[in-house]
């Protein structure tokens, strides 16, 4: 309300227009205009004289009057920051974010699943041309009897080969790459936001931080995506040491996320006793 006034105040108070051609005081030269052929100081004192509407300054005056005063443990300095509708943003948004980082898990999981098929699917057609032509030398030889052993390979591996190509089928059409893309972007920059978000908040609810188990934690967590993500170029050249490097970062950020949870439960309980709803 104080903000309100002020605006009125200021908006319908007359501004002093400057004085145009006066002599020195105590000096016997006249007073002649001064030189302004471009009528400058005209300009300058209507600029200086100008007020806002009085729409805009009722408007403004809304606005500020529509702020709470009280919200919260801090006295309510800063409004609805500090009540109970933007603490609960930081555990809400985190609780999102878990998930998300589970499902990053399984997705990449997957899609390594997907890309070591090749591989394993061409090793095993390389000996299973080997256990056929075993086969087949035998079958050649006159009165030479092929092992039991040799056929039960030769059919063990066929089934290997086409269980293999099944699975790389089905992973390949859930188009796993752009999924798990698609979550570590919204990790990385939504879940950062919001990590930093809870500490802002609760330095507007108490005047101070509380370091400790829960925000180092969390720091360690923002800190593994940071280096999870800034290996993915490598990644895309094809280094393996980058792929593990990739994969130790979101299990160390994935672990201190369930870590914290209990300590985040909490807190979260703390600042429900001690805000107000919604501000």
């Amino acid at each position: 309300m104080l903000l309100a006034t002020g605006l009125l105040a200021t908006a319908y108070t007359p501004l002093p227009r400057p004085a145009v051609g006066r002599g020195v005081v105590g000096s016997s030269r006249p007073i002649s205009p001064e030189f302004d052929p471009l009528d400058l100081n005209a300009r300058s004192a209507d600029a200086g004289s100008f007020s806002l509407p009085s729409s805009a300054v009722l408007g403004l005056a809304a606005v500020a009057a529509s702020v709470p005063e009280a919200a919260s443990a801090k006295g309510g300095e800063y409004g609805i920051f500090e009540g109970r509708l933007i603490s609960l943003a930081h555990p809400t948004v985190m609780a999102l974010m878990y998930g998300a980082s589970a499902f990053a898990a399984v997705t990449g999981f997957q899609w390594r699943q997907l890309r070591e098929i090749g591989g394993q699917v061409t090793e095993l057609k390389a000996e299973q041309k080997t256990v056929a032509a075993e086969i087949e030398a035998l079958e050649a030889k006159e009165g030479a009897i092929v092992p039991a052993a040799h056929r039960e390979r030769a059919a063990e591996l066929a089934a290997k080969i086409d269980a293999l190509s099944a699975t790389r089928k089905e992973l390949a059409g859930a188009n796993l790459r752009d999924k798990h893309y698609q979550v570590g972007s919204v990790l990385l920059g939504l879940g950062t936001s919001f990590a930093i978000e809870g500490p802002v908040n609760t330095f507007m609810r108490a005047n101070k931080l509380f370091p400790g188990p829960h925000l180092y934690a969390g720091a360690g967590v923002v800190v593994s995506w940071a280096m999870a993500a800034s290996l993915v170029p490598l990644m895309a050249k094809g280094k393996e040491s980058a792929r593990i490097a990739h994969i130790s970062f979101n299990v160390l950020a994935l672990g201190l996320f369930t870590w914290q949870i209990p300590t985040g439960w909490e807190i979260t309980q703390k600042v429900i006793a001690n805000t107000k709803f919604p501000w």
